[in-house]
């Protein structure tokens, strides 16, 4: 990182510690919105720091990969990763309004194409005051009241349905769907890294646990069977914070990117998104899984952390589609650019 962006994660995980956390994530149960934490982050400027530079911005897509690694080792209960895609969508289209900028409007975006005029399985439908949605080749901007009810999910995220009814077309024909696929995979980067935030604090609070828990007279963390059981998580958190970072990196570029088997190089942004929401949902699977494994029958009760990030981390790799269908469509993004059916 360069010296702006350690500071951007020293301001952020210090903001996540203090305003968010497990704690706030309970609070927030079942709408899965800390009101009064994004009314704070708002005073930072941060809703608004993923637009260009002149709209009060300048924050790159590599920085934003910090803030969401942050927001996730904290599981914060914040539409930020949502909210920063869609200014960036409005401001790209003249649609942004000063209050979605600032944060005091939540804006978010609906990460499947409309079907029979209902947003489906909205991340933030519950609470989004806009939302950006594709229908067929139409990008419409719903500006309904959010319904501030969530549809009953495994990670108390606030995810609902919203119709279309009302809802202005911002834009049309080709433009319409690049910008969508383009938002689609900044959201799919951001959450990955929001995954490899959850991976961190997985294996953290799993170590320091299996220091301090006892049993036959010694601490469980010097039993070899989980000590071999922890000693790969590191490596795939990095593998992952690698890959999240190179997909950004991908994203920031203002050149097209190829994707090349033969050599194995891959820049194209579109994949690497594609491939970073696959094995970053894989290893926050593994660390939170093993970390509750390893927490035995506490893992399962409530007051212990450890099954806050159990849940969210299956709720938020599964929340645009199951890993094999992901599987499936980068299947295609690498073979068929390569010729091959």
């Amino acid at each position: 990182m360069s010296a702006d962006q350690e500071t951007i994660q020293d301001v952020f995980s210090s903001f996540f510690t203090e305003q968010t956390g497990p704690e706030s994530a309970r609070n927030s149960m079942p709408l899965g919105f800390d009101a009064k934490a994004w009314e704070r982050l708002s005073e930072t400027g941060a809703p608004g720091m993923g637009v260009s530079l002149p709209a009060g911005g300048g924050a790159s897509l590599s920085d934003l990969v910090i803030v969401a690694e942050e927001a996730g080792a904290k599981i914060a209960p914040l539409p930020i990763i949502d909210h920063v895609v869609a200014t960036r969508i409005l401001e790209n289209l003249d649609s942004l309004e000063p209050e979605v900028l600032t944060g005091t409007l939540l804006a978010g975006l609906a990460i499947r194409p409309v079907e029979n005029g209902v947003a489906k399985s909205v991340p933030t439908g519950s609470i989004a005051n806009r939302l950006i949605a594709l229908d067929e080749d139409k990008l419409l901007l719903i500006n309904d009241e959010p319904p501030n009810k969530s549809l009953p999910n495994h990670g108390d995220l606030p995810i609902a349905h919203r119709g279309i009814n009302g809802a202005t077309v911002i834009s049309e024909g080709t433009e319409a769907t690049e910008v969508f696929e383009r938002g689609l995979n900044e959201w799919k980067t951001l959450i990955s890294a929001f995954l490899v935030g959850i991976t961190r604090s997985s294996i953290e609070m799993t170590v320091d646990y299996v220091k301090e828990r006892h049993q036959f007279g010694k601490p469980i963390g010097s039993f070899q069977s989980i000590q071999h059981g922890l000693a790969d998580l590191p490596g795939l958190y990095d593998g992952a914070r690698l890959l999240v970072n190179k997909a950004a990196w991908a994203g920031d570029r203002e050149i097209t990117g190829e994707i090349n088997l033969t050599d194995n190089e891959i820049s194209d942004f579109a994949t690497l998104s594609s491939m970073s929401l696959i094995f970053a949902g894989e290893t926050s699977l593994q660390a939170t899984d093993r970390g509750l494994h390893y927490h035995g029958g506490y893992g399962f009760s409530e007051e212990y952390d450890i099954q806050l990030f159990y849940r969210r981390a299956r709720a938020w790799s599964q929340i645009l589609n199951s890993p094999s269908d992901e599987c499936l469509l980068l299947a295609d993004l690498l073979l068929e650019d390569n010729g091959v059916k």
